[in-house]
C-alpha cells in the first residue's frame, strides 16, 4: 500500500506534464514547417517569415506582453492594498465574503458585463448623463481600445480577488501577528508594519498564483475577444484565427505564432521578475532609512476602494447584463428599460440546451476526476514539495497557444477524431491545479489527532482516510469540487480548438455571440454561464448539511 501512494506523485504528475510536454512538441515541430498531414515533410524556416511578414504581429506581441503584466501588477497591488487596511481587524472578514462569490463568475461573463458597463452607451454613462447634460452618447472608443485598457480592467476585476483570497489562505504561514507588532514597537503605523513586515514574506507565498496570473493574462483569448483591440488584436486572437481559418496551411504560421505567445509570456514572466527585484530594493534602501509611509491615515480608504473596484465593477456589470437580456427598446440616456420582455430567454434557453448539457458534462468528469486525483496526492504527500507543486503548476505557467494548437494538430496527425473523454481529460489538465491549490491548505491543517485516535483504535491508514479525515473535510471537498467545475466550465480555447467546434458550451457560444453585437442575447447567454458555476457553489453549504443534519460540529 505504501509503495503503491508513493507512485501516485509520479503519475499524477505525469499526467499534467505529458499533455503540455506533447502539446508542445506538436507546436514545435509544425513551427518549424513538419507537419506531414499537411505535406510539409521538411524542416523550414518559412513559417516563422511568414509570422514576421504579417503586419502589425510585432504590435500584437507588445500588447500581449503589456496587459498581462499591467493586470498582475495592478491586481497585486490592490490585493495589497486591501491587506495593508484591514488585516488584523474584523473588517477584513468582510472583505474576503465580499470578495469570494467573485471566483464563481467566469472571466467571459465578467468580461462581458465590463462590455456592457463602460462603453459610451453603457450603464455608467447612463447613470452619469443626467449630471453631465448628455443627451447622446459621447463620441469615444473605450471598448477594444488601442492600449487595451479595457481588457486590463476587466482581467483586474478577476484577478484581483483570486490574488487577495490566495494570499488571505496563506497569511497563517507569514505570522502576521507577531511581526506586526514588532514593527509597530519600532514605531511604525498599522499599515506601514504589514507593508515591510509582513508582505515581503507573504509574497513568497503566493509567488507561483502571481506569476500563472501574469501568464494567463498575457496570453487570454476570451476576454482578449469581448474586451480587447481588434486592429491589431492581442496575439492569442490572432493565433485562433488562424487556427480556425479553413486554409489548413496557415497552421504553420500559428504553431510559429504559439512560440512567439510562448516568448510574449515568457518576456511577462521576466520583466515581472525585475519588478519584484526592484521593489524588493526599494524596500531594502526604505528600511535602511527608518522611512515612514506618507499615507499611512489615508490607507483605510485606499484599502476600501482597492476591495470594493471589483465588486462595483463585476456587481454593476452583471446588473447591465440582467437589464439587457430582458430589455425590450432601450434608449440612450434612460438609465432603465421602458418595456421588459421575456422572448429573449425563451429564444436562449431552447438554442443554449445543448450546450449547457456538455458544459454541465465536462465541468463533472474534470472537476470529480481532479478531486479524486488530488486526494490520492495529497494523502501520499503532504505538503506538497515546493517542485512537484511547481510541475502540477504547469498548465497555468505555460500560454494556452502554445501546447493546445500542439495537442489539436497531433490528433490532427494521428488520425483521432474529437470527443467529450478527449476534452474531459484535456480539461482535468487545467482544473486539477486550482482543485489541489483549494484543497492542500485545509488537507495540511486538519487536526492529526483525530487519525491517531483511530489508529490507537486499529484501523488501518485506507480506513482512516475514508472513516475519518474525508467526512471531516468534506466541506472543503465541495468547495474544491465546486471550483474545479467553475474552471471547467469557464474554459474557452481548450475547448474551442480541441473540440473542433463539435462539442460547444455556453462559453464558446457566449463568445462567439459576442461578435454579433446583441447585448439581449449576449445578456442572456453570459448571465447563463454565470449561473453554473454560482450554482455550484451555494449547493455546497446544502449538499455538506444533509450529509451531517444532525451534527452541528460537522457543519462549521
Amino acid at each position: 500500500m505504501t509503495f503503491r501512494l508513493r507512485l501516485v506523485p509520479v503519475l499524477v504528475a505525469a499526467l499534467v506534464a505529458l499533455p503540455v510536454t506533447a502539446g508542445f512538441l506538436g507546436t514545435l515541430l509544425p513551427a518549424f514547417g513538419y507537419l506531414p498531414a499537411l505535406g510539409a515533410d521538411a524542416l523550414s524556416l518559412q513559417p516563422f517569415h511568414e509570422l514576421f511578414a504579417t503586419p502589425g504581429i510585432g504590435r500584437s506581441g507588445l500588447l500581449s506582453v503589456w496587459t498581462g503584466l499591467a493586470a498582475t501588477a495592478l491586481s497585486v497591488l490592490l490585493a495589497m492594498l486591501a491587506l495593508a487596511a484591514f488585516v488584523g481587524t474584523r473588517a477584513l472578514t468582510r472583505v474576503e465574503r465580499m470578495l469570494a462569490p467573485l471566483l464563481a463568475v467566469p472571466h467571459a461573463a465578467a468580461a462581458f458585463g465590463v462590455a456592457l458597463l463602460i462603453p459610451p452607451s453603457g450603464l455608467l454613462f447612463r447613470l452619469a448623463a443626467v449630471p453631465l447634460g448628455l443627451g447622446r452618447p459621447p463620441d469615444l472608443l473605450i471598448v477594444g481600445d488601442p492600449l487595451g485598457l479595457s481588457l486590463i480592467l476587466g482581467l483586474v476585476a478577476k484577478e484581483m480577488p483570486f490574488i487577495l483570497l490566495v494570499a488571505l489562505a496563506s497569511l497563517p504561514r507569514a505570522e502576521p501577528a507577531r511581526r506586526t507588532a514588532v514593527a509597530r514597537s519600532l514605531g511604525q503605523g498599522r499599515a506601514a508594519a504589514f507593508l515591510f513586515a509582513v508582505w515581503p514574506t507573504l509574497y513568497r507565498e503566493i509567488r507561483l498564483p502571481v506569476l500563472a496570473v501574469a501568464a494567463f493574462g498575457s496570453s487570454v483569448v476570451d476576454v482578449s475577444l469581448i474586451l480587447g483591440p481588434s486592429t491589431p488584436p492581442t496575439l492569442a486572437v490572432q493565433l485562433l484565427r488562424w487556427m480556425g481559418d479553413p486554409d489548413l496551411g496557415l497552421r504553420l504560421k500559428a504553431s510559429a505564432g504559439a512560440l512567439l505567445q510562448g516568448g510574449a509570456t515568457l518576456a511577462a514572466i521576466l520583466l515581472w521578475l525585475g519588478v519584484e527585484r526592484c521593489a524588493a530594493a526599494w524596500l531594502r534602501r526604505r528600511l535602511a532609512r527608518g522611512g515612514r509611509l506618507p499615507f499611512e491615515a489615508a490607507m483605510r480608504g485606499l484599502g476600501l476602494g482597492a476591495a470594493l473596484l471589483p465588486v462595483i465593477v463585476v456587481g454593476l456589470g452583471l446588473v447591465g447584463l440582467a437589464l439587457w437580456s430582458v430589455a425590450g427598446f432601450w434608449s440612450f440616456p434612460d438609465l432603465l428599460p421602458p418595456s421588459l420582455s421575456g422572448r429573449t430567454w425563451s429564444a436562449a434557453l431552447r438554442s443554449a440546451a445543448g450546450p449547457l448539457g456538455t458544459t454541465l458534462a465536462l465541468g463533472l468528469l474534470s472537476a470529480g476526476a481532479a478531486v479524486l486525483l488530488a486526494i490520492l496526492l495529497l494523502a501520499a504527500a503532504s505538503p506538497l514539495p515546493r517542485r512537484l507543486a511547481a510541475l502540477l503548476a504547469l498548465p497555468l505557467l505555460v500560454p494556452q497557444p502554445a501546447f493546445v494548437f500542439g495537442l489539436s494538430t497531433g490528433l490532427l496527425a494521428l488520425g483521432g477524431r474529437p470527443s467529450l473523454l478527449v476534452l474531459s481529460a484535456l480539461h482535468l489538465v487545467f482544473v486539477l491545479p486550482y482543485v489541489l491549490l483549494a484543497l492542500a491548505e485545509p488537507w495540511a491543517r486538519l487536526d492529526p489527532r483525530f487519525e491517531r485516535v483511530a489508529a490507537s483504535l486499529g484501523r488501518g491508514r485506507f480506513a482512516r482516510l475514508l472513516r475519518v479525515r474525508l467526512p471531516l473535510l468534506l466541506k472543503p471537498l465541495l468547495s474544491a469540487f465546486a471550483i474545479g467545475f467553475a474552471v471547467s466550465a469557464g474554459l474557452y480555447l481548450p475547448t474551442i480548438v480541441l473540440g473542433a467546434g463539435l462539442y460547444p458550451t455556453i462559453t464558446t457560444e457566449a463568445v462567439a455571440l459576442a461578435s454579433g453585437g446583441d447585448r439581449r442575447i449576449i445578456g442572456a447567454y453570459a448571465l447563463l454561464q454565470a449561473a453554473l458555476p454560482c450554482l455550484a457553489f451555494a449547493l455546497v453549504p446544502a449538499i455538506h448539511g444533509l450529509c451531517f443534519p444532525g451534527r452541528r460540529g460537522m457543519r462549521t
